[in-house]
């Protein structure tokens, strides 16, 4: 069964799910040759007794545009996270959760699906861009920062904070670094034969 990136993006109120919330998240779903199969976008509402981070809650107040578009007609996670399930599994293949980063976007990924619906269709594992990133350039970890990435790994898509624009456009750059990884096999195959 063929892979497909489930490209997410979280947008949260403090660094960790339970005494914070998840405001809002979005999927693009993407097979490697960069087809977009899907999307999947959802604002939540908070969880009982969580409060917002006064750190977080700072940086969102010089986030007006995003911060009104995560809280736009939020749903139950109670609801929204069985429907991603089932999106997630009506995919052309086996979703593979893909974030930049990941163990912040999968953390509360993760959580709200095993709390809310009870399994996760992804496992319990996430790729994260930033290493596959210091792999392929060959760099430290901390080195692999979008700055340092070359630009033809970019798509002219918008980086907005919103959940949605987020996902898409580190899809559209995984799927890049996918094509390039998958080319310099390719050179690597000819000049062995």
């Amino acid at each position: 069964m063929a892979e497909v990136y489930a490209s997410t993006d979280v947008e949260a109120d403090g660094p960790i799910p339970g005494p914070n919330s998840m405001l809002s998240f979005a999927s693009a779903a993407y097979l490697a040759d960069k087809r977009l199969v899907g999307t999947f976008e959802a604002n939540l509402t908070l969880l009982p007794g969580a409060v917002g981070d006064p750190k977080t809650m700072e940086w969102w107040r010089g986030q007006p545009e995003a911060w009104a578009a995560c809280r736009a007609n939020p749903r139950d996670p109670a609801v929204v996270m069985p429907e991603y399930v089932a999106w997630l599994k009506s995919l052309p293949g086996k979703p593979v959760f893909v974030a930049y980063p990941a163990a912040y976007d999968f953390l509360f990924v993760y959580w709200y699906l095993i709390r809310f619906a009870g399994e996760s269709p992804f496992s319990h594992s996430a790729l994260d861009i930033k290493t596959y990133a210091m792999a392929l350039l060959g760099c430290e970890y901390r080195e692999a920062v979008k700055r340092n990435m070359p630009p033809r790994w970019f798509d002219a898509l918008p980086h907005t904070h919103v959940a949605l624009d987020d996902a898409k456009g580190q899809g559209a750059l995984f799927c890049n670094m996918l094509a390039e990884r998958r080319a310099r096999r390719g050179v690597t195959r000819q000049r062995g034969t």
